[in-house]
């Protein structure tokens, strides 16, 4: 008997629509640029600085970068421009691009609140509303990228959990409204992910110290340190963001997408957790981040 040919296995994958990815630069971005040009998409990915730009570009040949600051309405409407003129019509919106801000909510300064929200929430939506007219004429898909952070209040990320919960709420909403349009919207929540965003926020550890002062650290340092050490161990041991980019070609791909797309066994417990009494959901928290009572 001939061995199957593995000639469809090996050859370029067959050309799709386009895709604009938010967040680029590193982590979960990047993977989800990789594998969204292997599959056949062109990718319109989206950085903040001419820096990034040159390296994204390196990825793959579908990949084309674009300058873009989701806080920025000018820069956003720009974007949306760009991809218009292009000859590929638009099949999905990534919206990846986040920040992740935290320390304890009593010394939070409401400007930084402001900012994770900013990013996070309203950015998100801002890019969704610039390039909906080409989504909804070529029936693409909107996609988000959540977190489990966003089914469960984590203590000392409450401004990123806060983002998240409230992006889930878009998310949803989003969905049921374009529903008639033949618009898709889709929720991607992972547990843990190997991502350098918490690396960006422990970076600035010294200046959130600085901020609590003597009284505070009395209150909150031990367990400012506990949560850090949990961050570090979710950075080492989380999913690879290879994992999440595999659930975003499915929800862009798939004849029936999913509504949401829960990602390993932390978000599923998050998921869970969110049914359980207050009083049970507190002590699970603090014992998971080893948190004193």
């Amino acid at each position: 008997m001939k061995k199957r040919s593995r000639v469809a296995a090996t050859s370029p994958a067959k050309p799709r629509g386009a895709v604009l990815v938010t967040g680029t630069s590193s982590g979960i971005g990047k993977a989800i640029v990789e594998e969204l040009a292997e599959a056949g998409f062109t990718i319109f990915a989206t950085v903040r600085n001419e820096a990034d730009l040159s390296a994204v570009e390196t990825l793959h040949a579908r990949v084309h970068g674009i300058l873009l600051d989701v806080t920025d309405r000018e820069s956003v409407a720009k974007a949306a421009q760009t991809v218009e003129g292009s000859a590929t019509p638009l099949e999905g919106v990534v919206n990846n691009a986040g920040i992740a801000i935290g320390g304890p909510l009593e010394y939070l300064p409401l400007d930084e609140l402001r900012r994770q929200l900013e990013v996070n929430v309203i950015g998100s939506l801002a890019v969704t509303q610039a390039f909906l007219p080409q989504l909804r004429a070529a029936h693409g898909r909107v996609i988000f990228i959540g977190s489990v952070a966003g089914r469960i209040a984590v203590p000392f990320i409450g401004p990123y959990s806060a983002s998240k919960f409230a992006l889930r709420a878009v998310a949803d909403a989003l969905r049921i409204e374009l529903g008639p349009t033949g618009v898709h919207v889709s929720l991607i929540e992972p547990g843990s992910v190997r991502t350098p965003i918490w690396r960006k926020g422990r970076e600035t550890r010294a200046t959130l110290e600085e901020r609590l002062g003597t009284e505070g650290a009395a209150h909150y340092g031990d367990a400012l340190r506990a949560v850090m050490r949990q961050t570090e161990q979710e950075e080492r041991i989380g999913m690879p963001p290879q994992r999440v980019a595999r659930a975003v070609l499915r929800a862009l791909t798939s004849r029936r997408p999913r509504a949401h797309y829960m990602l390993g066994a932390p978000a599923r417990i998050g998921a869970i957790l969110s049914l359980l009494p207050a009083s049970l959901h507190d002590r699970f928290m603090r014992a998971s981040m080893r948190l004193k009572r």
